[in-house]
C-alpha cells in the first residue's frame, strides 16, 4: 500500500497547501487508504468514530482521500448507505470522479483492507499527522510574522498563542459536559432505587446475595472474574449470562442482548454445557452413560429455551482487543448490547508482540474499561491467578492476578473464586461433597473490590456435573 514515486508525492500534495516550509510535510498514505476502506466497507461505524473525533476532509493528505471522505459525509448527511457503487455514483454526479482517482482506485481501496479491526489505530494517525502539519504552518507563519514584526508584539502573541490554543482545542475530542446532565440522570437513578427498593437496577446476575451487593450488573462497569484453572470462571460466566437471558418474570425486565467473547473454548462446547447446566443433565452422565429418553427430553426443552434468546457466541481465538471491540461495534449495531463477556484476558493478544507481556495485558485491560464506557454496559472478563494463593495455602487475593496489576485497578468489581481453606472447614469432609447436597463442592466467591459498594464473600455451591453454581441454602451459608 505504500506508494514512493516522488512525482507522484508531489501531485499528492493538496493544491491549497497550507506553508510547510520546504519540507514535504507528515503523512501517511498507507493509514489514509486504510481508513478510506474501512469507512466504505464496514457502511457507518467507522465513519461515525471519524465524525465522533471531529474529522474532516482535510485531515487527509492525499486530495483524491478528500474527496473520498467528504462524498461519504455527503451521503451519511443523506441517510443513504455507503459502499462502491453509492460512492462512485455520487462522485460522478458532483463531477469529482476523475480528482479522485475514477471507480477503480474506489474498488482498489476497498480490495487492500481484509478487516476493519485496525480503523481506530488509523485514524489516530491520521489525526496525528493533521496535528502535525498544522503545527508546522502554524510555526512557519509565526517566524515570518516575527521577521517582519508588521504589528506590535502584543499583537503578535496574542495571534501565535490564538492559533496554537486552536489547535489543541481540536486535538481533545469533545467529552466535558455541564454538571447538569449527570446530575439529572443520578436522580433519575436515585427515583428507580427507590421505586423499586428491591429489585435489581441492572443486569442480574443470578445470584441473591450477589444481586443485594451490586444491584446487578451495571452499565459502563468492568467486572473481574478471576481463579486458578478449575474453579469454575467459565460455569459462574455462564450461570451470569442465563441469569441475563431468563429474567425472573416478577423483574419486569427482558432478555438481556449478550455477546460472548470464547478464546478457549468452542462455541458447540459451550453451547453443550449451557444446554446441561439449565436441563440440570449431568455432563459426566451424557458422556459415560446411555442417555435415557427423560435426559433426551429435558435437552430438547432445553434447547427449545435458548433458541431465539439474544445471545452470540464468538469462538475465535487469538484475537486481539481491537478485533474484540470492532466486533462488539458491529454486533451493537444491528442491536444494542446489553452485556458482554470475555473468557479470558489472558489469552487476548497484544498489538505489540514487542513489549512484555505485563504491558500488553495492562493495555488489554484498560481498552476492556474503556469498551464498558464506549457502550455503556457491563463487561465482565474472566481472568487467571497465579499460583502463589495455593504455595501459600490461603485465600486469594487481587494481588495474585496473573501478568498484570492493572486489571484491579481498571476494574469496578473484582471477585475471585476459591475452595474453603483448612482454617474455614468444621467438618473434614467439607473440602470434598457438601454434607447436604451430594456431588456439590463448597466454593467462596470473594467480592475483593466493589468500586461502588461493599466487598463480602459469599458462599455458593458448585456442580461439577452440571457446570453451574447454586447458591447455599440459609440453613448451611454459616458452615
Amino acid at each position: 500500500m505504500t506508494d514512493s514515486s516522488p512525482g507522484r508525492r508531489s501531485r499528492q500534495r493538496p493544491a491549497a497547501s497550507p506553508n510547510y516550509g520546504d519540507r514535504v510535510p507528515p503523512h501517511n498514505l498507507d493509514a489514509e487508504r486504510g481508513l478510506i476502506a474501512s469507512i466504505v466497507i464496514d457502511g457507518g461505524d467507522t465513519l461515525q468514530r471519524c465524525l465522533e473525533q471531529r474529522v474532516t476532509a482535510d485531515y487527509f493528505f492525499d486530495p483524491k482521500h478528500q474527496d473520498i471522505y467528504a462524498t461519504a459525509l455527503a451521503l451519511s448527511q443523506d441517510s443513504m448507505g455507503i459502499d462502491e457503487i453509492t460512492l462512485t455514483e455520487r462522485l460522478r454526479r458532483e463531477g469529482r470522479i476523475e480528482s479522485a482517482g475514477g471507480a477503480a482506485y474506489v474498488n482498489e481501496l476497498t480490495g487492500l483492507v481484509t478487516s476493519t479491526a485496525h480503523a481506530p489505530h488509523w485514524l489516530a494517525i491520521i489525526r496525528e499527522k493533521h496535528f502535525l502539519r498544522q503545527l508546522i504552518s502554524t510555526a512557519v507563519t509565526t517566524v515570518e510574522k516575527a521577521h517582519s514584526h508588521a504589528e506590535g508584539i502584543e499583537r503578535l502573541l496574542e495571534d501565535v498563542e490564538q492559533s496554537f490554543f486552536r489547535i489543541s482545542e481540536d486535538r481533545i475530542s469533545e467529552s466535558a459536559v455541564s454538571i447538569d446532565k449527570p446530575i439529572e440522570e443520578a436522580m433519575e437513578l436515585v427515583e428507580r432505587i427507590m421505586r423499586d427498593r428491591n429489585s435489581v437496577q441492572g443486569v442480574p446476575t443470578g445470584f441473591t446475595d450477589l444481586d443485594a451487593l451490586t444491584f446487578g450488573f451495571q452499565g459502563g462497569q468492568m467486572v473481574v472474574v478471576a481463579a486458578r484453572p478449575g474453579m469454575g470462571k467459565t460455569s459462574i460466566a455462564l450461570n451470569f449470562i442465563e441469569a441475563a437471558l431468563f429474567p425472573k418474570p416478577n423483574s419486569n425486565k427482558g432478555p438481556a442482548h449478550v455477546l460472548l467473547f470464547s478464546l478457549e473454548m468452542p462455541a458447540r462446547e459451550l453451547a453443550l454445557r449451557m444446554l446441561c447446566s439449565r436441563a440440570r443433565v449431568s455432563m459426566t452422565k451424557l458422556r459415560s452413560a446411555h442417555p435415557d429418553q427423560r435426559m433426551q427430553l429435558d435437552l430438547v426443552a432445553a434447547a427449545n429455551e435458548f433458541k431465539g434468546r439474544p445471545l452470540v457466541v464468538d469462538d475465535n481465538g487469538g484475537q486481539n482487543i481491537l478485533e474484540i471491540r470492532a466486533k462488539c461495534r458491529r454486533v451493537h449495531a444491528r442491536k444494542p448490547l446489553d452485556m458482554v463477556v470475555i473468557d479470558y484476558i489472558q489469552l487476548i493478544n497484544g498489538l505489540d508482540s514487542g513489549l512484555p507481556r505485563e504491558q500488553q495485558i495492562a493495555e488489554v485491560s484498560r481498552s476492556i474499561k474503556a469498551m464498558a464506557k464506549e457502550f455503556n454496559i457491563p463487561i465482565i472478563a474472566l481472568a487467571q491467578l497465579n499460583r502463589k494463593s495455593e504455595d501459600e495455602a490461603r485465600q486469594p487475593r487481587m494481588s495474585d492476578l496473573r501478568e498484570s496489576g492493572s486489571i484491579e485497578q481498571d476494574a469496578d468489581i473484582v471477585m475471585l473464586i476459591s475452595k474453603p481453606t483448612a482454617s474455614q472447614k468444621q467438618q473434614p469432609d467439607q473440602e470434598e461433597e457438601h454434607a447436604a447436597q451430594p456431588g456439590c463442592y463448597t466454593r467462596h466467591l470473594i467480592i475483593a473490590k466493589n468500586r461502588n459498594g461493599p466487598t463480602a464473600d459469599i458462599n455458593l455451591l458448585f456442580n461439577p456435573g452440571l457446570t453451574r453454581f447454586e447458591s447455599l441454602a440459609k440453613e448451611y451459608r454459616n458452615e
